[in-house]
């Protein structure tokens, strides 16, 4: 008995500390939305693309001699701020209504850590992004918002689930092989932060939030 009740212990403090060192509050169903926010927001930047060259807007990213308005610059970057911004509010809301279901603080050392890591290769690649743009290098955007995305997930994932690490290769992987089909990053794109978001969203949530 003496034995079993040790073993116990020993469970419940490596159960503590696994708490006080990683966010496990983070929602799964949250990556699912957020990858559809994804899809969603790649259609709608692609019928806007259309408009810019009727026969295929591949052509845009391809050909060095197309530029686009600023106009097309703004509306696109409003779609993408949507899509970042409902995926962020989606992920707090979900993680939060998690934490308080299974006891757990949403706002800990933990989770500021998680933050901090996640945002700093994040607003290096928005930084970076917005200079290609400046620069015309339209081609290589979502390359680098994949690469830069996927190096965020692979920064914070020592902080949270073991699987975001996962989905931060998967993204580097795609941003990688992104480059060398210019023309096609929204593709990508949507592969990256749609498909393979849901792919790992859904993996979180049947691992972690049926509780």
């Amino acid at each position: 008995m003496e034995s079993k009740k040790y073993l116990e212990d020993i469970s419940e403090i490596k159960d503590m500390m696994r708490k006080s060192s990683r966010f496990i509050s983070l929602s799964g169903l949250s990556g699912v939305l957020a990858g559809i926010y994804a899809l969603i927001g790649a259609w709608l930047a692609h019928r806007k693309l259309q408009e810019i060259i009727a026969v295929d807007y591949t052509d845009v990213f391809g050909s060095s001699s197309v530029k686009i308005e600023t106009d097309y610059i703004y509306n696109l970057f409003l779609i993408a701020m949507g899509v970042i911004l409902l995926a962020i509010a989606t992920g707090i809301l979900l993680s939060a209504r998690k934490a308080k279901k299974v006891g757990d603080k949403m706002w800990d050392d933990s989770s500021k850590r998680l933050v901090i890591n996640f945002f700093i290769p994040l607003f290096a690649g928005g930084v970076f992004s917005i200079a290609l743009l400046q620069q015309d290098m339209y081609g290589l955007v979502a390359p680098a918002t994949l690469i830069f995305y996927g190096l965020a997930c692979l920064n914070a994932s020592k902080y949270t689930l073991g699987d975001v690490r996962y989905l931060g290769i998967s993204n580097i992987i795609i941003g990688l092989i992104s480059t060398q089909f210019i023309g096609y990053g929204l593709y990508f794109w949507a592969l990256g932060f749609g498909i393979f978001h849901i792919f790992y969203g859904a993996l979180m949530y049947f691992k972690y939030d049926r509780v």
